[in-house]
């Protein structure tokens, strides 16, 4: 797994005056106040995809910075034409997991968007599912004190598993919501078209207690 993020990440698609970084290296973590030219909280989409929701949102929180990071080449192009007139967006193109256990400093990120991450519902291919105790733990070093974690899914094992993860997680605090106020991702929009029950879950970092 961990080749084949590295080769994904070690491939930035060029667009000329566009919100995409290139990575220069594969192990420093991102200098972001450089990156954004400017000190902000940051908002992280992981899995922006076309980048609607991303968007949507740094339009509507503009003194906050947000980054979206998507592997897939097709998706981050519309994502990146999308941002392009965003001054507080960047987009990454590498796979979820490793930019935040590699490049997301310590301590750096505000909130965490996973909305609608890849279900793998079959049982022999549970193991390619994002959200593993490692990444909760790469999750809670990159969040701020206080920061969260927003997920979405419409899968009730996979939510159900989400929330047995997180509380063997002594440094969550976990909050259900009903709804959250945000603008729909196209997953979410689809979803409600066909009446199908959405799952969200907000994990809080707190100080483990000691």
């Amino acid at each position: 797994m961990l080749a084949r993020e590295v080769q994904s990440a070690h491939r930035p698609e060029r667009f000329r005056d566009s919100p995409l970084i290139e990575l220069s290296s594969l192990t420093d973590r991102l200098d972001l106040e450089k990156i954004f030219e400017r000190k902000a909280p940051l908002h992280v989409d992981l899995g922006c995809g076309d980048g609607a929701f991303l968007c949507t949102l740094a339009r509507r929180i503009p003194q906050k910075n947000f980054l979206g990071i998507e592997r897939l080449v097709g998706r981050i192009r519309s994502a990146t034409r999308k941002a392009a007139r965003l001054g507080n967006v960047r987009l990454l193109r590498v796979e979820s997991s490793y930019a935040v256990h590699h490049l997301l400093p310590a301590e750096s990120v505000e909130t965490f968007y996973l909305l609608f991450p890849d279900p793998w519902p079959k049982r022999r291919h549970h193991r390619r599912r994002i959200v593993t105790p490692d990444f909760l733990n790469s999750v809670q070093s990159a969040l701020e004190q206080n920061g969260v974690l927003r997920l979405a899914t419409d899968q009730s094992d996979y939510f159900e598993h989400i929330v047995r993860l997180a509380r063997n997680q002594s440094g969550f605090r976990i909050v259900d919501l009903n709804e959250a106020d945000l603008p729909l991702t196209n997953f979410e929009q689809k979803f409600r078209a066909q009446g199908v029950p959405i799952h969200w879950l907000e994990l809080r970092k707190v100080s483990p207690v000691r």
